[in-house]
């Protein structure tokens, strides 16, 4: 190896451990700053691991022999500084984590595309300045949502790779594989948009529910702030947040086509586009009109990630795909189309993954058209919910939604 490319490897690993030792003294400063006797140095200290690391791997990168004992010397000397922790009553290893990822950075560097030992050290750096952000959130998150967290990432990383992706269900010409690909993306979308709603924005006004909540269901968000429109004496700001949750419908509809059918969304794009500007244009104005006095709303929805919500899915899912299958093989694109419009005004969700994942014989255009239909008539039940429960608050909510339903109906038909 010649000089230039050793220093390629060697300025990294130094640069990274200096970094990392100058965030542990600020760390050791924040959180510890009456035992700074109690650990390992800081900015100097670290920089050596890392060049130590760095010297242990090249004398002999093949079986990393030399390493190995560095890394057990420095592991022996901090079970010896650990003892007089616990004998303080003080258990905490990160710092010695820490000092072990710095010693890596010499064969991590040397090995791996430098881009890892980048990401590494930024997470390092997030981890440690993170302590009290992870703390609070420890003290709110619900222990209840981590079990069935843990639950879906075993369903999802053991026993999805274990389905046949070849073997296809009779008559629905889909594998079991994709189908439950499809329950773990559409949970995962829910789940991530159902945590920034709990934990990221828990006490949030009128405007940012509606926005936040279409991102999780933009039908139960509608009920919910059409129940709650009687609490405020502005029918602007509720207007506006309907129509925000209708956006983000848009958005999300747009983003599941382009994640299962490339072909679909080139077509789709352009009228959700359209239609999502609109909306914008909407909530912009009425949240102008609107007055500053604002209300605190919360929508309490299951964790979509409960294994019930998911094979409930799943099931849904099947028998939609059943149905859309008998009614293009016997009804064509008009059977489609009136289909459309008729589940469209319950759930879309699996309807619309049952056309973009199946196989029948139609084409992009019409699959397309079928989706944007049924978006459009879930506006139409959303326009129906909102008069129901919102009353004279919601008029101009519940006739915008009717609009924008009719309007993207029309276009569906017309594609």
């Amino acid at each position: 190896m010649n000089l230039n490319d050793l220093l390629a490897y060697f300025i990294p690993t130094v640069v990274f451990s200096f970094l990392i030792g100058l965030e542990v003294r600020v760390y050791m400063a924040k959180f510890h700053s009456n035992d700074d006797k109690m650990f390992f140095g800081t900015i100097r200290t670290h920089t050596f691991f890392g060049i130590i690391g760095f010297i242990f791997y090249k004398i002999e990168p093949n079986n990393f022999s030399v390493f190995i004992v560095g890394f057990l010397a420095i592991s022996y000397l901090y079970s010896l500084l650990f003892k007089n922790l616990l004998d303080d009553e003080r258990n905490s290893i990160v710092l010695y984590l820490v000092s072990m990822i710095v010693y890596s950075f010499g064969p991590l560097i040397s090995l791996y595309p430098l881009w890892l030992a980048s990401l590494i050290f930024v997470i390092v750096i997030f981890l440690l300045n993170a302590k009290n952000k992870f703390l609070s959130f420890n003290l709110k998150i619900n222990i209840y949502e981590l079990e069935t967290l843990g639950k879906m990432i075993l369903l999802s990383a053991v026993v999805l790779p274990l389905l046949p992706k070849d073997s296809n269900i009779p008559y629905l010409g889909i594998s079991l594989y994709k189908i439950w690909l499809t329950v773990v993306v559409i949970s995962t979308i829910s789940y991530v948009s159902y945590l920034i709603q709990k934990y990221i924005f828990p006490s949030k006004g009128m405007l940012l529910t509606g926005i936040l909540g279409g991102l999780y269901s933009s039908t139960a968000t509608t009920v919910v702030l059409s129940k709650k429109s009687e609490s405020t004496q502005d029918s602007n700001i509720f207007t506006a947040s309907i129509v925000g949750a209708t956006l983000m419908m848009y958005l999300r509809l747009a983003v599941i086509v382009a994640i299962f059918n490339m072909e679909v969304f080139q077509i789709v794009l352009y009228p959700f586009l359209a239609f999502s500007i609109a909306c914008l244009i909407i909530v912009f104005i009425y949240y102008k009109k609107a007055s500053n006095v604002t209300s605190n709303l919360e929508i309490k929805d299951s964790n979509p990630l409960e294994l019930g919500t998911a094979f409930l899915f799943a099931f849904l899912f099947i028998v939609t795909m059943m149905i859309t299958n008998f009614v293009v093989d016997n009804f064509g694109t008009t059977g489609l189309n009136v289909l459309s419009l008729i589940i469209g005004a319950t759930d879309s969700d699996p309807f619309v993954l049952s056309l973009l994942t199946g196989k029948y014989n139609i084409d992009s255009l019409s699959i397309a058209s079928a989706v944007i239909i049924a978006a459009g008539s879930n506006n139409i039940l959303k326009a129906v919910y909102s008069i129901w429960f919102g009353k004279d608050n919601a008029k101009i909510a519940s006739l915008t939604l009717a609009i924008l339903g009719i309007l993207t109906i029309l276009v569906g038909f017309i594609l």
